[in-house]
């Protein structure tokens, strides 16, 4: 397979296009990026890569404080509307009718439709050129309880996640292994799906 040669850019995708919520319970503000991801395990750090001309910058900058909430696909038409309208004069949460709930570490307002939301406490800001990096440590996490089963486990896949890739936005496809499969011995995999069928049992 042959490949052609382009300029450096910004070909890294699929990526999560996040609903990034600040300011306040009083005042709240969300809006979608798709500059984002894990930078480390211990402590938890992520970041959110916002341009200074946001005014969701403004408000990550003042308070230090914002929260990654991740989208499902009928979440899709609120994810781009708060990609493409200012929440400087109007309310964006109205607007794209989603609903501002509070977080249990930070003053931040979450997505209560958003069944994966990240409390984050900004550690670091550093500027790059177009955008400013917020480097972040994840102080709490608020899942959906019916993702989560009798175990104890995330069942993630269940959530019907939202993904985006150099302009449009897709459907997460079917699960097809799991970190490791590529080397798990056979006894190891019949004992594990022997487990998944009890749990649906």
């Amino acid at each position: 397979m042959s490949k052609i040669s382009w300029k450096p850019g910004t070909m890294l995708a699929p990526l999560p296009p996040v609903l990034v919520s600040c300011g306040d319970m009083d005042k709240p503000n969300v809006m979608t990026a798709a500059w984002s991801g894990v930078v480390c395990t211990e402590p938890t750090l992520v970041y959110v890569s916002v341009r200074p001309s946001r005014y969701s910058y403004e408000l990550i900058e003042k308070s230090g404080e914002f929260v990654l909430n991740l989208p499902t696909v009928a979440l899709a038409k609120a994810v781009d509307l708060c990609g493409v309208k200012s929440g400087r004069h109007i309310d964006k949460f109205k607007l794209a009718g989603i609903t501002p709930i509070g977080c249990n570490k930070i003053s931040a307002p979450q997505v209560k439709e958003a069944p994966v939301a990240l409390e984050c406490v900004v550690k670091q800001a550093i500027s790059y050129g177009t955008h400013t990096m917020f480097l972040a440590e994840v102080v709490a996490v608020n899942i959906e309880e019916q993702l989560i089963d009798k175990n104890g486990a995330l069942n993630l896949d269940k959530a019907g996640l939202l993904a985006y890739a150099h302009g449009f936005y897709y459907a997460l496809g079917k699960r097809i292994g799991k970190f490791g499969w590529s080397v798990e011995k056979k006894s190891t995999k019949r004992k594990r799906v022997a487990q998944r069928k009890n749990v649906k049992k």
